[in-house]
């Protein structure tokens, strides 16, 4: 039963990843905060560590002022951490790729 729980929890996360991607652009910094704010408590409460990381990573980018690509390459990640099993791996080793994996 908690297995299924977890689906559901991932498959609702990815559901609003997805959202937030198609509106990203429409957005405000405050909004997307606010709808990744949505996102990391949710991952934070099933134990999807590699998605709050990466939401983490987000605000960051967008205190600095990122925007376009830069926030589309960061919400892909997001995507990706959303799908990824929780014991899978550890979320500063899953930091430490996305950061690789944006440098190029």
């Amino acid at each position: 039963m908690a297995a299924v729980q977890k689906m559901d929890v991932r498959a609702e996360l990815a559901a609003r990843v997805d959202a937030i991607a198609m509106r990203a652009a429409m957005s405000g910094p405050a909004e997307l905060a606010r709808e990744l704010d949505c996102v990391r408590t949710l991952a934070a409460a099933h134990g999807i560590g590699a998605a709050v990381t990466v939401v983490h990573a987000l605000d960051s980018a967008l205190a600095r002022g990122d925007q376009g690509p830069l926030i589309q390459g960061w919400i892909a990640i997001l995507k990706d951490a959303v799908g990824t099993e929780a014991q899978a791996v550890r979320p500063d080793l899953f930091a430490a790729a996305c950061t690789v994996r944006l440098a190029g």
